[in-house]
């Protein structure tokens, strides 16, 4: 039986923290991403396993390799993340409740509008430091700031999508929807047009995602000026 030093835990934190952020990873992604060997990462996986850390999946696309077994990823569960998740999710959610059961359903509505203010705060500013970044990608940089591990994929002919490989106020947005709501619809007033959340870690999905349409000319020239 192998003993677990604690020298390897900060090595065994790089590995789930870059699956956090890159998302599900095989274990080759992860040694090359990380310089570890195979073996070495193989190690520490087996380890996040075991403490329920992260857990192996098929891959989605197994159906599009050739011959060989289709190499596993590996993915943070609820309890990986919560090794992530900012302290007092129970304060925060027990405020809430009060605050709903006292103000009403509005009072949070207005208190999620208030939270989400920071997109449309911060875009400008980071759209000027980053002259060259797409407005997608300037509110990949805004959210990742506020610890979203965000990122932007191109989809040919629809367009883009936001990625958030983390969710800070996932536990709480759970009960709360309103959370993503407030924004969803921020991100939606910050490129001028309708955007759609397709999934959300509050809800079970591994990663937060929401489409951003292939603008149009005039959109394109409405967004940068």
């Amino acid at each position: 039986m192998e003993i677990v030093t604690d020298t390897d835990l900060p090595t065994r934190q790089r590995v789930a923290r870059s699956i956090l952020v890159n998302g599900p990873s095989t274990a080759a992604a992860l040694a090359e991403r990380l310089d570890l060997t195979p073996a070495a990462v193989r190690r520490h996986l087996d380890q996040l396993i075991a403490d329920g850390s992260v857990e192996a999946r098929e891959p989605r696309s197994a159906g599009s390799r050739g011959r060989g077994r289709p190499a596993k990823v590996f993915a943070l569960t609820e309890h990986g993340r919560d090794g992530f998740e900012a302290q007092y999710d129970d304060l925060a959610a027990e405020a809430l409740r009060f605050l709903s059961e006292t103000a009403g359903p509005d009072a949070v509505r207005a208190f999620a509008e208030r939270r989400a203010t920071f997109i449309e705060t911060r875009f400008p500013a980071v759209a000027a430091a980053h002259p060259e970044a797409s407005p997608a990608e300037v509110l990949a940089m805004v959210f990742s700031d506020e610890g979203y591990a965000a990122s932007v994929r191109e989809l040919p002919v629809v367009g883009e999508q936001l990625c958030q490989q983390h969710c800070p106020v996932s536990h709480v947005a759970h009960e709360f929807p309103q959370l993503c709501e407030a924004e969803t619809e921020a991100i939606g007033r910050v490129l001028g047009t309708h955007v759609q959340r397709l999934a959300t870690i509050a809800h079970g999905d591994g990663v937060c995602t929401t489409c951003i349409p292939a603008a149009t000319p005039d959109k394109k020239e409405q967004v940068t000026t």
